[in-house]
């Protein structure tokens, strides 16, 4: 199975347990890292995580795992906050961090760029807007994005 059928398949399993318990699902990611299988949830509930919450889900998500027995391999299940620079998957995100600086990156180039560091300045119909240090506004439409991020600053 490729990874991005598993990760497909973690997120229809995962979502009905987080739900249950108040949470949402981040993001997943399905990765070889220092020679082994990572899966890796990020979750949150309003007030955040704790330790506990990661680690009731990673029991129950784990024991639903073993049974489904989708990833035929050995890995490590790995579940966590999103943290600081937490990932932007979803609309709703965009919505959410307006007027938080961003890392963007496109499947793309648009004007000949792939990667964005900038100001998040709203999300409408489809599109991200942002404005970057110089206070040039991009548009990038939300499909062409491959990855999003926060962009913690000191």
């Amino acid at each position: 199975m490729k990874g991005e059928d598993i990760v497909a398949q973690v997120k229809e399993l995962s979502e009905p347990i987080l739900t249950q318990k108040g949470m949402e699902l981040v993001d997943v990611e399905y990765k070889m890292e220092q020679g082994s299988w990572v899966l890796r949830l990020y979750i949150d509930k309003p007030g955040g995580v704790t330790v506990d919450d990661c680690s009731d889900v990673s029991t129950e998500l784990g024991m639903l795992l073993d049974v489904k027995d989708i990833i035929t391999h050995a890995y490590n299940l790995e579940v966590s906050s999103p943290g600081l620079d937490r990932p932007l998957t979803k609309e709703k995100d965009f919505l959410k961090y307006t007027g938080k600086k961003v890392r963007i990156k496109t499947k793309q180039p648009i004007s000949g760029r792939r990667n964005f560091s900038a100001i998040l300045d709203g999300f409408s119909e489809g599109k991200i807007f942002l404005f970057d240090s110089e206070g040039k506004k991009w548009e990038i439409p939300f499909d062409s994005v491959e990855k999003a991020r926060l962009e913690y600053e000191l």
